[in-house]
């Protein structure tokens, strides 16, 4: 009988024939916390159990493996779905991640962390630790998308000293196409936004709004 580690790098479409037989967990994930627009991480994405529905509606998505043989199987599955190219793929171990700081809203995994974290693994304490201290370095704070620098101190004086309260909107820009995107906005935000919707290909390009209130 193969090892995991076999299966995932040799027998990756045996593996993604045997789940494929398990039922839909989307309704489950949205019950937790809808990912429609979010930037979401699957960790340890395998051959895309979860990002294939996840891709459908989130703004981005990075997936994450160990494994590139399984890495290669969402793709192709994703592409077979005729999915807007929103998401990408990154062999990573799960205890540094090649992404960056407060980039992520949402992050799903199935079961591949606990190979790292099991007690049978001497140095799972060790590694729960890491683990967990990735997970919250690449999250947003509260999962909330970060204001610019030059406002920071203007929305931190509005809360704490003139006791407004707030919360944030996706406004996201709706396009037919990531030229069209970056005809219409690259007038107003610069060439760096159509850099951004080149690497990503956009066509749904993000946005959230602050809303500001107070009770007088």
């Amino acid at each position: 009988m193969p090892s995991h580690d076999e299966i995932y790098k040799d027998l990756s479409f045996s593996y993604e024939d045997m789940v494929s037989r398990q039922p839909d967990l989307t309704e489950y994930i949205k019950e937790i916390r809808s990912y429609k627009g979010l930037d979401v991480l699957d960790l340890g994405a395998g051959s895309g159990r979860l990002s294939s529905f996840i891709a459908l509606e989130a703004n981005s998505l990075v997936c994450t493996d160990i494994s590139e043989s399984m890495l290669e199987l969402l793709d192709k599955k994703l592409i077979t779905n005729s999915l807007s190219r929103n998401w990408t793929t990154v062999v990573a171990d799960h205890r540094k991640l090649p992404i960056d700081d407060a980039s992520i809203d949402f992050i799903v995994s199935g079961w591949s962390i606990s190979y790292l974290t099991n007690t049978g693994n001497i140095d799972w304490k060790e590694n729960l630790e890491l683990i967990v201290s990735e997970l919250m370095r690449v999250l947003k704070p509260a999962g909330t998308p970060n204001p610019p620098k030059f406002l920071t101190e203007y929305y931190s004086l509005l809360e704490s000293k003139y006791g407004f309260s707030h919360r944030w909107i996706r406004t996201d820009y709706q396009f037919a196409n990531t030229t069209e995107a970056k005809e219409n906005m690259e007038f107003f935000f610069g060439s760096d936004i159509s850099r951004k919707i080149d690497e990503n290909q956009w066509s749904t390009v993000p946005e959230c709004a602050g809303i500001w209130w107070k009770h007088v």
